[in-house]
C-alpha cells in the first residue's frame, strides 16, 4: 500500500524576502489597491464628463485609439482582452455618440480604420485639460523633481508588471 502526497505549497512570493522588503512590497500592494479603487472612480467621471452615455470601458477604448490610431478594431482585441463581438458593439456605441469615426482603410479596402471624431478630440481635450488642471491644485506642493522621479517610479513599476507592447 502506497502513502499518498499531498501536493507541497508553492513558496510564498516574499520567502526570500527581507523582513523590510516583505513589508515594503505588502505597503506597495496596499496603496495599488487603493490607487486602483480611484482610477476606476476617476474613469467613470472621465467617461460621463466626454459624454454622459458614455461606458468606462468605451472611454478607455476611445482614450486607446486616439493614442494608437487610427486603427483596425480588431487589433484592439488583444490590448483590452475581449472578443471582436464586443469590441464591434462598443465601436458600434463610439460612432453613435459622435465619438469616433470609420473610414476605409486605404491599404485594404475590405477593412475599415478608426479614429477619434473631431468632436471626440474636443471633448477629450477639455477633459484633459480639467484633469491637469485638478493635478497642477492637488500636487502643488511637489517640487518638479519629485513629480518627475514619481512618473518615472510609475513607468518603471508599469513596464516590470506590463506585458511588451502594452503601453
Amino acid at each position: 500500500m502506497s502513502a499518498t502526497t499531498s501536493p507541497s505549497p508553492s513558496p510564498s512570493p516574499t520567502a526570500g524576502a527581507t523582513p523590510a522588503r516583505a513589508s515594503a512590497l505588502s505597503d506597495l500592494e496596499v496603496e495599488v489597491g487603493v490607487l486602483i479603487r480611484r482610477v476606476r472612480r476617476v474613469i467613470g467621471e472621465r467617461a460621463r464628463a466626454v459624454h454622459p452615455d458614455l461606458m468606462p470601458s468605451s472611454y478607455l477604448m476611445l482614450s486607446y485609439v486616439r493614442e494608437h490610431g487610427p486603427l483596425r478594431a480588431s487589433a484592439m482585441c488583444a490590448v483590452f482582452e475581449i472578443d471582436k463581438g464586443a469590441i464591434s458593439r462598443q465601436v458600434q456605441h463610439l460612432i453613435d455618440l459622435g465619438l469616433l469615426d470609420r473610414a476605409p482603410d486605404p491599404q485594404d479596402g475590405r477593412a475599415t480604420l478608426l479614429s477619434v471624431s473631431e468632436a471626440g478630440v474636443r471633448r477629450m481635450d477639455a477633459v484633459a485639460d480639467e484633469r491637469r488642471e485638478l493635478l497642477a491644485e492637488r500636487l502643488g506642493d511637489w517640487p518638479v523633481e519629485e513629480i518627475r522621479d514619481f512618473a518615472g517610479s510609475l513607468r518603471r513599476y508599469n513596464d516590470a508588471l506590463g506585458i511588451p507592447g502594452d503601453r
